[in-house]
């Protein structure tokens, strides 16, 4: 089945005319893990021979294509492919902010995705130095990614408040959600003080991050004031693409990794890991995070929500 998305011709650059929208409301999009393209059942055994029925998570390819030319093949749960491609083009410095998108097609059937735009694109160089990233389901990285990096500023005015952050990490991690029913997902979140906004789940966090960067984009989302929550590590690949999308913060339930530090250091990246109900390590951009609340008088996440990095000291 072909989709076209309606844009009617939608620059880029909206975003970057800073439209902030008012209060925005919670799970404006959320996972719908009642969706039953995205998990089904399996059979099988437990560690006693009994047997056992569960849901698994769907995986399916999903080739991109920008204007005729081929770009990347990505394992992917499918839903939101239109922000997953548009992300992704942003990301990896594809699509520029003033660039115009004529029409998004995807045909569900020969699992592809073409984007289009008004001006024409070439990208033969850029695909020759593909960088493996360590993100789960092998994310991809062009050798150009940061290419915009040095150049970003961002809000040294933006600011976290510790009962911001107890809230998110709460709303979230019982929020119905794909790893809730079956596992095997990462998720990500745009958050706005103590609010989710925009809640992304896919087989790795690299397709979450850019399934929100392509909402962003597609719904002229201002990144001023927002907060960037996700369940994975805090590699370089995360804090690159945060930064390049304009959000000042970023937190995690998982750990760092050295370079990731490095990089948030540089760019003024407020970082923050290891969010378990009260727990948090900040190890750039402490600055903008205001204690506002005892955490001695928080609870700890309800049992049932938490994820395997609450158990053990990592989530990979």
């Amino acid at each position: 089945m072909v989709s076209r998305y309606a844009l009617t011709g939608r620059d880029l650059s909206d975003r970057a005319a800073t439209r902030i929208l008012p209060v925005m409301s919670e799970f404006i999009v959320k996972p719908d893990p009642a969706d039953p393209r995205l998990t089904r059942r399996v059979s099988g055994i437990d560690q006693d021979g009994a047997p056992v029925d569960t849901a698994v998570v769907v995986e399916r390819p999903l080739t991109l294509y920008l204007n005729g030319q081929e770009i990347v093949t990505m394992m992917t749960i499918g839903d939101h492919p239109d922000c997953l491609a548009v992300g992704y083009l942003i990301n990896q410095n594809m699509l520029r902010l003033d660039d115009e998108i004529t029409a998004i097609d995807h045909d569900d059937d020969i699992e592809t995705i073409v984007v289009r735009t008004r001006r024409r694109t070439d990208f033969e160089d850029k695909l020759k130095k593909k960088t493996l990233t360590s993100g789960c389901a092998q994310g991809t990285a062009f050798g150009d990614l940061m290419e915009r990096f040095d150049t970003v500023q961002l809000p040294r005015d933006a600011v976290l408040k510790t009962s911001w952050l107890y809230a998110l990490s709460k709303k979230i991690n019982t929020a119905p959600s794909l790893y809730l029913a079956a596992g095997a997902i990462h998720g990500c979140v745009l958050c706005e003080e103590d609010r989710p906004l925009i809640y992304m789940e896919d087989v790795g966090r690299h397709n979450a991050i850019d399934k929100i960067a392509g909402y962003m984009a597609l719904h002229s989302v201002s990144p001023r004031g927002k907060i960037f929550y996700t369940t994975g590590r805090l590699t370089s690949e995360m804090v690159i693409k945060t930064v390049q999308m304009g959000i000042p913060i970023l937190v995690s339930r998982s750990g760092f990794t050295a370079w990731g530090v490095d990089l948030a250091r540089k760019a003024g990246l407020t970082l923050i890991g290891r969010a378990k109900g009260r727990r948090f390590v900040a190890l750039a951009g402490a600055e903008r995070i205001v204690f506002d609340v005892d955490p001695a008088t928080m609870q700890n996440d309800p049992a049932a929500s938490r994820r395997k990095s609450a158990a053990a000291e990592e989530e990979v």
